[in-house]
Parts: C-alpha cells; sequence; structure tokens
C-alpha cells in the first residue's frame, strides 16, 4: 500500500473523524508481538483494538523492540532468569519510510513498520526502529530494549518516540488534528512541535496526555543537561526550555513538561483522577486533569461460551465450561512447574507486573495463617502466582525468586514465568480469586481485575485503582475495607490490610465457595454484568474522544 497521504483504512465513523496520533512506549495487542511490559501496554493495545470497533480515525505510534522488554526464563533452580532474544515477525509491512532524527547532535536514522488494522483487528500501528545498517552501533541499540537500564539510552528511546512519531507524521501526510501522549515518555514531540508552529499555542491546542502512575518511578526525571545534550529539546535553550515546562532544578520531569503543554490531561481512574489533581496543584501553569477510567477490550478477553451460558441461564453448561477453563489452564501451570493442580479446588492467582507496591507476597508474611491457608482439609485452597519484575528491579526479582523458593514446600503452590498476553488469559480462567493488593493509592487503575472477570474469577482486591467503580462488596466480588491510609504507617498499613485479607478469605470467601455454590456462582456472574460495559474499553475510547479529544 501507499503510505505518501496515509489515511486511516477503514471507513470512520462520523462522531469520531477527528485524527489522533496516539504515542505509547509499549502495546500489547496480540500475543506474538511482543513490544510490551504490562499494564501500560495492555491498556494501549486495548485501546487501539476498541478504535478498530468503534471505527475511530487514530493511528498508533510506538517502538518495534528488537528484544521486546525481556522472555523470562528459569536458572537451573526455577528462579527468575533474564534472557534477551531477538524477535522476528512476518506480519509487519516495511513503510519504505526513512527518515533522520537529531540524537546526541548527530543524525540518527528511523525506519517506520506498519501493522496492518485487519492483522490483529486493532487501529493502524507504526512502529519505530534504528536498528538499521546506516546507524551506528550505539544508534542501533536505541530501539534493542524496552526501558533500556541505561539513562542515556532510555533518554534516546524518548526522544526517537516523541520526535520521531511527530515527524513520522508529517512524513505521511497525516496532519493529526490531535497528539495523545498515552504516558509522558514521548513528551520530546512537543518540541518538534514547537520548532514546527513557532509558538507555545499551536502545541497546546493539538496535544493531551494521559498520567499513568502516582508512582515516583513513573513519573521520569532525567538530568536537564544530559536531556540537552541528546538534543531532547531540539535546540531550544535551556532558559526557554525551563520556563515554558516550569523546571526549577536541574532535573526534566517528563510528565510536568507534559502537562504543561498539553491543554488537557487525564487520570486512569476516577481516584487516580483525584490523586493526581492533588499531586500536581502546588506546580504552576499545568493543564486540567480530568479521569477516565482505563478498561479492557471485552471482544478480546471474555470467555464467549462462558458469557452465552450465563445469558441463557443455563447454570450446568456454566459451570463446566468454567471448571474446563480451570482445568486446561491448571494443564499449562503443571506443564511449567509440575504442580497438577485440582480444578475443583478454589483457586487464588496473584498475577501481574512485579513491583513493591504490588505486594506480590503479602500473603505469606503471616507464616502461621500462610500455613493454616495451604492446610486447610475442610477448604483446601492453591495458590499460583506470576508476573514479570522489571529486569534491573533486583527487589522484585528477589520477590520472585522468595515465592519460587517458598513453593517447593508445598503441593498446591506455583509460581510460572512468561506472564504476558496468553499466559494472563489462561490463569484469569484458572482465577476463582483473583487476588489484588497493592498499598493504597498507589495503584493508578490496574486493569487485570476487569479481564479476570471477563472470565468468571471473582475480584479479591485492596479499594485503589477502578476498584471503588467496581467491587460491591460480596454482590460481585470482596474487597478489603478502607482506612485511614494516609496517617498510618508502612508497616501498619500492611498489618492491616493482612489481618483484613486473612479474615475476609477464612469467614467470607471459603464458606460461600465450598457451601453456598449457588450464591458463589451469582458472586461471579455480578462480576462478568458489571463489566462488561463499564469497564469495556470501547467505552473508554468512546470517553476519550467525548472528554479528552473535544
Amino acid at each position: 500500500m501507499s503510505f505518501e497521504n496515509f489515511e486511516v483504512p477503514y471507513p470512520i465513523e462520523e462522531r469520531y473523524k477527528k485524527k489522533i496520533a496516539y504515542f505509547s512506549m509499549e502495546f500489547a495487542i496480540h500475543q506474538p508481538l511482543k513490544i510490551y511490559s504490562g499494564g501500560l501496554g495492555y491498556l494501549s493495545g486495548s485501546h487501539l483494538r476498541s478504535a478498530y470497533e468503534l471505527r475511530q480515525n487514530l493511528v498508533g505510534i510506538g517502538i518495534l523492540w528488537k528484544y521486546g522488554y525481556y522472555d523470562q526464563a528459569r536458572n537451573q533452580d526455577q528462579t527468575l532468569q533474564v534472557q534477551w532474544n531477538e524477535k522476528i515477525y512476518n506480519f509487519l509491512e516495511d513503510t519504505g519510510i526513512k527518515f533522520a532524527i537529531k540524537i546526541h547532535d548527530h543524525d540518527v536514522w528511523v525506519k517506520a513498520f506498519y501493522l496492518n488494522s485487519e492483522t490483529f483487528k486493532s487501529a493502524p500501528l507504526f512502529l519505530l526502529s534504528t536498528d538499521l545498517p546506516e546507524n551506528d552501533y550505539v544508534s542501533q541499540t536505541i530501539c534493542h530494549r524496552l526501558y533500556d537500564g541505561n539513562v542515556a539510552t532510555k533518554v534516546a528511546q524518548f526522544i526517537l518516540l516523541g520526535v520521531g512519531g511527530a515527524k513520522l507524521m508529517d512524513e505521511l501526510n497525516f496532519n493529526p488534528d490531535l497528539y495523545h501522549l498515552n504516558e509522558a515518555h514521548g513528551v520530546s514531540a512537543a518540541f518538534y512541535l514547537y520548532n514546527k508552529f513557532g509558538n507555545l499555542d499551536d502545541v497546546k491546542k493539538r496535544l493531551v496526555f494521559t498520567t499513568h502512575t502516582p508512582e515516583e518511578a513513573g513519573n521520569e526525571k532525567h538530568d536537564i543537561y544530559l536531556c540537552e545534550k541528546m538534543s531532547y529539546f531540539c535546540g531550544m535553550p535551556l532558559d526557554e526550555v525551563r520556563t515554558l515546562a516550569g523546571m526549577k532544578d536541574d532535573l526534566f520531569n517528563h510528565s510536568l513538561a507534559a502537562l504543561r503543554f498539553a491543554h488537557l490531561a487525564n487520570g486512569v481512574s476516577q481516584l487516580h483522577g483525584e490523586v493526581s489533581r492533588l499531586m500536581w496543584s502546588s506546580y504552576p501553569g499545568v493543564c486540567e486533569i480530568k479521569a477516565i477510567t482505563n478498561a479492557q477490550n471485552w471482544r478480546y478477553w471474555a470467555d464467549k461460551q462462558l458469557y452465552k451460558a450465563r445469558d441463557e441461564g443455563n447454570d450446568p453448561v456454566f459451570d463446566d465450561r468454567k471448571k474446563h477453563l480451570k482445568k486446561r489452564a491448571l494443564d499449562v501451570v503443571a506443564d511449567q512447574t509440575g504442580k497438577l493442580m485440582d480444578p475443583d479446588v478454589l483457586t487464588i492467582v496473584w498475577a501481574r507486573r512485579f513491583a513493591g507496591y504490588k505486594r506480590a507476597e503479602l500473603i505469606t508474611r503471616d507464616h502461621k495463617r500462610f500455613e493454616a491457608l495451604l492446610n486447610n482439609a475442610k477448604y483446601p485452597v492453591q495458590i499460583i502466582w506470576a508476573g514479570k519484575p522489571y529486569p534491573l528491579d533486583y527487589p522484585a526479582i528477589s520477590d520472585f525468586n522468595q515465592l519460587v523458593n517458598l513453593s517447593k514446600q508445598y503441593k498446591n503452590v506455583a509460581v510460572c514465568t512468561g506472564y504476558e498476553l496468553t499466559l494472563s488469559k489462561r490463569l484469569k480462567q484458572a482465577a476463582d480469586i483473583w487476588l489484588n493488593n497493592p498499598r493504597v493509592p498507589r495503584e493508578a487503575s490496574g486493569t487485570s481485575g476487569m479481564t479476570a472477570a471477563m472470565n468468571g474469577a471473582v475480584n479479591f482486591s485492596t479499594n485503589d485503582g477502578w476498584i471503588p467503580e467496581f467491587i460491591n462488596h460480596g454482590n460481585n466480588g470482596f474487597v478489603v475495607p478502607p482506612a485511614d491510609y494516609l496517617h498510618m504507617r508502612t508497616q501498619e498499613v500492611d498489618e492491616y490490610d493482612l489481618n483484613k485479607i486473612y479474615g475476609i478469605l477464612e469467614n467470607e470467601i471459603l464458606p460461600l465457595y465450598y457451601d453456598d455454590h449457588e450464591t458463589w456462582r451469582q458472586v461471579v456472574k455480578n462480576g462478568m454484568r458489571d463489566v462488561q460495559f463499564q469497564f469495556d474499553s470501547n467505552r473508554m475510547a468512546n470517553e476519550y474522544y467525548e472528554i479528552l479529544y473535544k
């Protein structure tokens, strides 16, 4: 196909005709395309699928990561091993587009690849690569590893996404009405646009921004002199950068710059909207922050046969289907770990990115109660963990390895590797309880529970992210009653949540699952119902046009 004057290749729905360029560091669209690490990618992948379903005039811009995020393998003793394996894709199209951008004051050549809308039923996606013979070796490595640990490489990746993505739009003559930054990684696009239009107003009216995390590590800051040396500011003098981006010290805060260059921004749950407004309220010149709650693509994630049985009120088929899904998923767990689990036993799954505040190992901290839970003959339980820590987050890797070693002591505990889209769906189908226990209010949204509910798992969570908008305790899930977390020390928070989790498990969840199956099934169905429309990304993609793109 021709990329000369690019148009979205499907008929556009009238109310979605505004042209959007959607920048994201990662996209989890389908298992074979391994260019994502976790929640941010799952979210942008669902967004592109919904944009396709709703016929929105939107294109995605990302980076073609040569080695992906990393492949999660095992050492001889089953502990985590990080592997960097080259990815090869025959389904991406070479656009023939090649152009240079300035990084570290010299030309770096960029090539654009294209994911056709029909390949995985998503809005069109362009992926940028510097892995070209025209570039020196260091420039080639810019697109090798998602979130590279080397600071200079990471800043170069941000330039590739932002400046490279904005320049690609010019090469395609796409002329977006709005540039949507999904997280602040691509904010260098603002400097490119400033050069192009010559004033701040023209940049502002074209830029919108989604902030995804209240976490310090997620709102990245880099040495402003390093950024300047790397050509991040597209030639803008530093004093002007400081004035426009609101930087008082020698650190360039990407999120703050995005909030000042955009005319509108959003948090990713109603609670996160409040947290973000509070967090940024002391900074002058930041734009208004609204809230659009994250969601996941129902058509991609949900088990349709489970929904069909629910809709027909056929309880024997419903139970049979859930049991089949569990058995099939537990076979995958057995294949990986040698632990053959029982589909009739209550299965608790904790699976998502490993990060300190998500507290993967929380329920293991009370050894006595953990032992009692695993050895309960009346109400048997089995627990599965999975997730990919960031490859340089050694405390998170240590938590993972600790759980691996712990699992060796029990028949009914397993830890899986390779937590990507396919395993994610399988583990949601294996789960009766989808356990989620981040420290409140540090989880901006946390969407894994949405897709769990779409596969007949019941959410059990601390009251964070999207959960306050969803869980009606005992009706469609279970939630730890919130405490005055802001005035508690971290240790007190952890002890409080741990006690509540065990109390609810022992006194409510286990007796319900084993002694009152009719009510349990109704809780499962209520969760499936409540997640189907409110937390389907079609609702979210529509809200982006209604709220952020207006």
